[in-house]
């Protein structure tokens, strides 16, 4: 079971209880993940600088997939 929580429930990863059911996320800055592709996400963790910010409201989750939008990208993150 997932210790992530996530309140974003229309994310193909969102699952009853607010329980974020993705094998990797990433987090950045607002600011990184403005100027990152959507493309952008967990397996390119390497890609991402160090994005120090000062407050939880300058962060975001890069890991978002619109739940049902045909755009699940290939990631080989396990989606059940």
């Amino acid at each position: 079971m997932s210790n992530i929580y996530c309140s974003v429930n229309n994310c193909y990863y969102w699952k009853k209880d607010n329980v974020c059911d993705a094998n990797q996320i990433m987090i950045t800055s607002d600011d990184m993940g403005a100027f990152a592709p959507d493309s952008m996400d967990a397996l390119d963790y390497n890609k991402f600088e160090e994005t120090p910010v000062e407050t939880c409201m300058e962060t975001c989750c890069k890991s978002f997939v619109e739940k049902g939008s045909g755009d699940e990208k290939e990631d080989g993150i396990m989606r059940m």
